[in-house]
């Protein structure tokens, strides 16, 4: 058996830097200008912050969704954070599966938890049903094995540690052949590094809004202010094909499309609220380390953008229709029994997730709307995108003026 035994960190709970959270927590380092570990908000701002992506997806055979991005970067490989406060990554990657068992084990003999690459939902503990065509890979940390009861213990967005098999492990780790097998143990960041990595941070959620993505240049038309822009266009232009008038149609559909928009948006998590809050606090606690107090009163534009994301929010799935406010009801408590509860809530979860499947058959035989109330719908939601829309241009441009970034004239 090898665990960690002094491991008893869970405060991380962003996919991109939650795992990074832990493990510096663990190793006991401090951010210099608190003496207190680095915080997924700190860690979060200085990865790039916030974003605006506009993704939905139809699937012949699956429902179709929407996934608009609030948190920025977004994949499983580290990001920039790393980089920035000169963080040393160890990485091993190899096609063998004993090999792979024996690298996590030594990582762990020699006392520091390792980041490891593996599909979640081939993990056990999320409720998602294990399927052939369904998976997310995502890194995440492993602070104990014990191969002879063959359980691991992991740390993973949840505030309590999680468990699954050994068996369940190997299967994860070799469901993708890019991440196959890989883990990696990490040093600590250099502290003199802090200031030039928030600064740097800050800067790369402003380009993230204002000029075409690094990484998918002719993606334009779906991130930053464009976001909202083609979101406001598809709830109003009924003739597209990708409208919501014809993919997130009234029935199944748009159940599918409001529901998966409630869930990456609130109980993805982001922090809620679009993720605005957490990157508001982020920014006052930039203000200090950089020294520029202007920062704190951009935080409140963005504390008034995350009102502006909860009005949108909140009008995706409204009280005063019974099968959306039960639906929001089941995202909110699933989302709150995994953070609580991890594995001990899964039989719950399942339940919850029965009950959401019960709701959609009854969107397919009984939709509650109208086509003339659908059309209502998207048309509030619409609203509250573009009012969005200029309440972020009003932070950001804040935001620029506060560290020095002239924009381009966004005509």
């Amino acid at each position: 058996m090898t665990i960690l035994p002094d491991y008893h960190h869970f405060d991380g709970l962003g996919w991109s830097t939650g795992y990074l959270c832990n493990i510096l927590a663990h190793q006991g380092v401090s951010a210099p200008h608190t003496g207190k570990p680095y915080t997924d908000v700190l860690l979060m701002g200085i990865n790039g912050g916030i974003c605006a992506g506009y993704f939905a997806f139809d699937y012949e055979g699956y429902d179709p969704h929407l996934h608009f991005l609030t948190r920025y970067p977004f994949d499983e490989q580290p990001g920039a954070v790393f980089e920035r406060l000169g963080i040393t990554m160890h990485v091993q990657q190899t096609t063998n599966a004993q090999k792979a068992v024996a690298n996590l084990l030594n990582g762990l003999a020699r006392g520091t938890p390792v980041v490891v690459w593996g599909d979640i939902v081939s993990l056990g503990y999320d409720s998602h049903p294990i399927s052939d065509d369904y998976w997310m890979v995502m890194p995440f940390t492993v602070y104990g094995c014990d191969l002879e009861a063959g359980i691991v213990n992991i740390a993973d967005r949840a505030q309590v540690g999680l468990t699954t098999s050994t068996d369940s492990l190997a299967a994860a780790r070799a469901r993708i052949a890019r991440t196959k097998h890989r883990i990696m143990t990490i040093e600590a960041p250099r502290a003199d590094k802090l200031p030039s990595a928030v600064e740097a941070g800050i800067r790369a959620c402003i380009r993230i809004f204002t000029e075409p993505p690094p990484f998918a240049p002719k993606a334009k038309s779906s991130f930053g202010f464009d976001a909202y822009d083609k979101w406001a266009k598809l709830l109003a232009n009924d003739k597209d094909k990708k409208s919501w008038a014809k993919m997130f149609a009234p029935g199944t559909r748009m159940f599918a499309g409001l529901t998966s928009s409630y869930r990456y948006l609130e109980t993805y998590f982001t922090g809620g609220h679009g993720a605005r809050g957490v990157y508001a606090d982020f920014l006052d606690e930039a203000s200090t380390i950089v020294n520029n107090p202007a920062l704190k009163d951009v935080a409140e534009l963005f504390r008034a953008c995350g009102s502006a994301w909860d009005d949108l929010i909140a009008a995706l799935l409204p009280d005063d229709v019974p099968m959306f406010r039960e639906a929001r009801h089941l995202l909110d408590r699933d989302y709150a029994l995994f953070l609580t509860g991890g594995n001990a809530s899964l039989a719950e979860r399942r339940q919850l997730n029965d009950w959401m499947a019960a709701l959609r058959a009854e969107a397919e035989r009984n939709f509650p709307l109208t086509n003339a109330q659908a059309a209502t719908l998207r048309a509030g939601l619409r609203e509250r995108v573009l009012a969005l829309r200029d309440a972020e241009r009003r932070a950001i441009t804040a935001l620029a003026e506060a560290v020095g970034v002239t924009l381009a004239d966004p005509a």
